[in-house]
């Protein structure tokens, strides 16, 4: 499975969840909810592939920083989050509650779908044709009882 794939197989149940969320918002909290549904939605799906894009990257060209990486884009991403709530504590331009709800519920699909996809996913241990050159020299199994 490509890096593209795990991260398609994240994105679209995040979109699909964040399309429903919209409209049962929109149906219960109006236009306010559909706003706030939305924004919430497409933050997640923005922030989380941007983030598994960026380490797939840095796990191909060193993958002795990927714990490193990992790590400060969810400091980034937990920042920026907490910034954009302080920026819109007091809007009226959507409603905050639909709008941290669409957040927490979409940020959940994503980790359940990618921790769906992974599992499916099968992993080499070891690249094939990595390993040194070696020919056996006998045909002797390796443990024989004499």
């Amino acid at each position: 499975m490509t890096d593209n794939k795990i991260v398609l197989r994240a994105a679209i149940p995040t979109a699909l969840v964040g399309a429903l969320i919209t409209a049962v918002a929109g149906i219960s909290k109006g236009s306010s909810g559909v706003i706030g549904a939305a924004f919430g939605a497409a933050i997640v799906v923005i922030f989380f592939t941007i983030g598994q894009v960026l380490l797939n990257r840095v796990l191909r060209s060193n993958p002795t920083m990927a714990m490193t990486v990992a790590l400060t884009m969810y400091l980034v991403k937990i920042a920026v989050l907490f910034a954009l709530l302080l920026i819109f504590k007091n809007t009226t331009a959507f409603d905050t509650k639909v709008f941290a709800m669409s957040v927490l519920v979409c940020t959940l699909t994503w980790t359940i779908a990618e921790v769906w996809a992974f599992g499916k996913e099968k992993v080499l241990y070891v690249e094939p044709g990595s390993g040194p050159d070696y020919l056996p020299t006998d045909d002797r199994p390796p443990f024989h009882q004499q």
